[in-house]
């Protein structure tokens, strides 16, 4: 599995920062069980995000992973391409 980026962890983070505050300023609770729980929703919130953001992001081909082109076949009739020339430095 893929290490998430520091924009992900970031991502994740400030989503449990303000779902801790916004949970414990509407809800009005007061005791430690109480907060435990609350806290405990927003890391679960924050992870479930950064675990979006991450499958969101699509695979990118490795140079090794792309195909060559196909080979032209040679054969009577069938040209073949020239042979690049660089030029050379002396």
């Amino acid at each position: 599995m893929p290490r998430p980026t520091v924009a992900q962890i970031c991502t994740g983070t400030l989503t449990v920062v303000v779902a801790t505050v916004a949970l414990l300023s509407v809800s009005g609770v007061t005791g430690a069980l109480e907060i435990a729980v609350v806290v405990a929703v927003a890391l679960a919130l924050g992870t479930l995000a950064t675990a979006l953001s991450m499958a969101g992001r699509g695979r990118r081909p490795s140079p090794r992973s792309v195909a060559a082109p196909p080979a032209v076949p040679a054969g009577p009739g069938v040209r073949t391409p020239a042979p690049r020339e660089y030029a050379r430095q002396g």
